[in-house]
C-alpha cells in the first residue's frame, strides 16, 4: 500500500512535536500498519470521499483516548491512502467536513 502525505498533515505534524515530541513514533506503528494494508479505525458518513478517522494513542499527553491524536485518512484507490490530517484531541474537538474536502482539494491540485 502507498502512503501518501498531505502538506496539511505535514505542517500539523510539524506543529504538534513541538508540544508532543513523541509524535512521530507514536503515528509510525500506525502507518506501518497501513502500509501493510490493514484499513483502521471508523469510516466518515456524510462525506463524498472514503474517509476513516482513528485515534492514535499519545505517548506525551497520560490521559487516554481524550488526550490521544485523531488521524483522518482518505482510502483513495485500493493501493493508495492519502493522510489528511492528524491533531490532538485536547487541543481541538473535531474538524468540518469542509476543510477535509479543501485539504483534498489542495492534495490533489498540487499534483497535476
Amino acid at each position: 500500500m502507498e502512503i501518501l502525505y498531505t502538506e496539511a498533515f505535514k505542517r500539523q505534524v510539524r506543529r504538534l512535536a513541538r508540544k508532543y515530541r513523541h509524535i512521530r513514533s507514536d503515528l509510525a506503528p500506525v502507518i506501518e500498519k497501513l502500509e501493510a494494508g490493514e484499513i483502521l479505525g471508523d469510516q466518515i458518513p456524510g462525506v463524498d470521499y472514503t474517509l476513516y478517522k482513528m485515534r492514535v494513542r499519545n505517548r506525551d499527553a497520560q490521559r487516554g483516548t481524550q488526550g490521544g491524536y485523531r488521524l483522518i485518512y482518505y482510502l483513495k484507490t485500493d493501493d493508495q491512502i492519502i493522510l489528511i490530517t492528524v491533531y490532538s484531541k485536547s487541543d481541538q474537538s473535531d474538524i468540518d467536513a469542509n476543510r477535509i474536502r479543501e485539504i483534498i482539494a489542495a492534495f490533489e491540485a498540487a499534483r497535476q
